[in-house]
């Protein structure tokens, strides 16, 4: 009996801490959001929100970078970047951006795959309000086989 009050009581402060920690109270995410509306606190501004990879040899370089401007008053922090599917991966500046830098979002999308593609990438941030996503698209073909001299049907050494 006593084991099972500790483990109750052990499970109850676990999960406390985790709710207190992962969880913004509303009045927080209000004020961010009022924040941003008056053109206050960090503002994550992108030069376009669409990675083209336009027509691409399969297996061709999978890097393209997105360029964005902290345009706020206040430190941008990224606080998570993902893809919509394993094929499209994303990574970021872990620092904060201070107002008036720039910084850059690397996507790798996997250029292995064939045929035409339309990925999202989901970056969120300590704007408060939505988080911001990137269209990745493009059209991956196949590389054409190089046709080489086609091979003797005798023995090597000119045999009989």
């Amino acid at each position: 009996m006593k084991n099972t009050i500790l483990f109750v009581l052990a499970l109850f402060c676990a999960i406390s801490v985790t709710t207190a920690q992962t969880v913004p109270t509303t009045e927080a995410i209000e004020q961010n959001i009022e924040k941003r509306q008056n053109g206050e606190g960090p503002q994550m501004v992108f030069e376009k929100m669409v990675v083209d990879y336009g027509v691409i040899e399969q297996h061709s370089e999978p890097l393209r970078k997105l360029t964005f401007v902290n345009k706020g008053t206040e430190p941008l922090v990224i606080t998570n970047a993902r893809g919509s599917c394993g094929c499209t991966v994303p990574t970021y500046a872990k620092e904060p951006i201070m107002p008036g830098e720039s910084s850059e979002i690397e996507v790798r999308y996997a250029t292995n795959r064939l045929g035409k593609f339309s990925k999202k990438v989901t970056i969120t941030t300590n704007e408060g309000g939505e988080p911001h996503v990137i269209n990745v698209t493009g059209e991956v073909y196949a590389k054409e086989k190089e046709e080489g001299v086609p091979a003797s049907k005798g023995t090597l050494g000119g045999g009989k």
